[in-house]
């Protein structure tokens, strides 16, 4: 019997599905790394999420391995070019949780619009009520860049359509194209740069986005403008931001993902860059949770059930969209 190990908290419907699929399935999603290492060796498939890195090691000792299920959209943590060599196929489950991380992602705009996270704790603490400190803004009349329309990028666009804004998306690699979002327009990235109010992140880890968000992209966007990052820590220089935070070239910060989201691990220089990060006021911030919601995982079970089913797996050239 083809037996498949998953690695990570799932939703019962895709063990079930495997079950009735003819695989035998061990759940351990307290496995850890090195665990998983010294036994992949005996499985012919795999599903994991970000705490287990399907790289050269993993890969190299596992001689049965026929698939690898992704628990979410980001395929870093997969070597695709040696799982291609290898003749695994690699399943992804980024419609799972696209509009989970779109409504995250607006939700902490008008958090940090409203100055909802400082009046929350104002009225919680007891303190007199300064309400003309926190008088918001709204998003209405501003005009919101997107950088990535694959997914997520896609769904927070759609998100935006009764918001009252106006869109602009730069996507390297797709057309965004949909009928009625008549809101939206597409357009290089030096345009959304010199125009948005605010700009939202919706890319893959890869060799060409690390650090796209460094020094000379934020001295090139308008002055007080508003970023999101949902998608992945490395894709944004920390040290960056927080300079341009504190000069207000970048006005605000909605944060979901982090350069090292192991905050046990931070090194002395990183405990000082993430307390500076962390004092700013006009910054929101959740850990890594923008498509973790109660319907996402079940929908992500499902899709990756079928495409597990049907073998509908990314090659190698492809360009993984979240």
């Amino acid at each position: 019997m083809k037996r498949v190990l998953i690695t990570d908290d799932v939703h019962a419907l895709l063990l079930e599905g495997l079950e009735k699929e003819g695989y035998s399935v061990d759940y351990r999603p307290k496995i850890s790394q090195d665990e998983v290492i010294s036994v992949i060796h005996l499985y012919d498939g795999v599903v994991i999420n970000t705490k287990t890195k399907a790289y050269a090691p993993l890969l190299e000792k596992a001689k049965k391995l026929k698939f690898i299920g992704r628990l979410g959209s980001g395929l870093d943590i997969i070597d695709l070019p040696l799982a291609a060599q290898k003749g695994i196929r690699v399943y992804s489950a980024p419609e799972g949780n696209r509009n989970a991380v779109a409504e995250h992602a607006l939700g902490m705009l008008l958090a940090l619009l409203h100055k909802l996270p400082a009046a929350d704790r104002t009225v919680r603490e007891g303190l007199p009520w300064n309400r003309e400190a926190y008088r918001g803004r709204e998003l209405m009349n501003l005009t919101v860049g997107v950088v990535g329309c694959g997914n997520t990028g896609s769904s927070f666009v759609k998100k935006l359509g009764g918001m009252g804004v106006k869109v602009l998306i730069h996507d390297k690699y797709r057309h965004f194209l949909a009928e009625g979002i008549s809101w939206a327009s597409q357009c290089t990235l030096t345009e959304l740069q010199e125009n948005a109010d605010v700009i939202s992140l919706h890319l893959p880890l890869t060799s060409e986005t690390q650090y796209l968000v460094n020094d000379e992209f934020m001295n090139r966007c308008k002055k007080g403008v508003i970023l999101i990052n949902t998608c992945r820590g490395k894709v944004v220089d920390t040290k960056s931001l927080t300079e341009h935070l504190k000069t207000g070239q970048v006005g605000g910060a909605c944060l979901d993902v982090f350069e090292n989201e192991h905050p046990d691990t931070f090194s002395t220089q990183e405990k000082a860059l993430y307390t500076r990060l962390y004092e700013f006021p006009q910054v929101v911030l959740s850990p890594h949770v923008a498509g973790w919601s109660v319907q996402s995982k079940k929908r992500i079970a499902e899709v990756l059930l079928s495409k597990i089913c049907h073998s509908v797996g990314i090659q190698t050239n492809d360009i993984p969209q979240l």
